[in-house]
């Protein structure tokens, strides 16, 4: 049923807007398109998916650096069992460095620190390799880094 009322039309058909004199939404069309918004911020914010955690992931610092280069290696191990070493290497075309702790599987830290001191320059693959009870890898992440001549004159 449609009427005239202050020379505005209003439609009184279910799921339809209706606006007021004011021109304001008064419905449930305006609180479907609010709920409708609001479920799309919130699914925008959920993670995509529901992939496992990477069971090995390493941040180095600094990316750049002057000769000689202190490294600072942060690795995060996601708990689990069959952990038993993560060993952390640096190599260049030209030098090589390594470091291996032993982890007590799931009730070892998440998170180990490895610093390599005095690096020369160089382009530097520096990975980190997780290894099981049977010593295979279980995991092996790569960053690079970039060590840089200073340009200082010896003497």
């Amino acid at each position: 049923m449609r009427y005239l009322r202050a020379g505005l039309r209003f439609a009184q058909t279910p799921g339809t807007t209706r606006r007021t004199e004011s021109g304001v939404e008064t419905t449930v069309t305006a609180m479907k398109r609010v709920v409708w918004i609001g479920l799309l911020f919130f699914t925008a914010a959920l993670p995509l998916g529901a992939k496992e955690k990477d069971p090995l992931s390493i941040r180095v610092t600094p990316a750049v650096s002057f000769a000689p280069a202190n490294l600072i290696v942060r690795a995060t191990i996601e708990s689990n069992a069959a952990n038993r070493s993560v060993q952390i290497v640096a190599e260049s075309e030209d030098f090589y460095r390594s470091s291996e702790i032993q982890l007590d599987g799931d009730s070892a830290p998440r998170t180990s620190m490895f610093e390599f001191r005095s690096l020369p320059p160089g382009t530097y693959e520096v990975r980190a390799v997780l290894y099981g009870t049977t010593g295979d890898p279980r995991a092996e992440v790569r960053q690079q880094v970039n060590v840089i001549s200073s340009g200082a004159v010896g003497n």
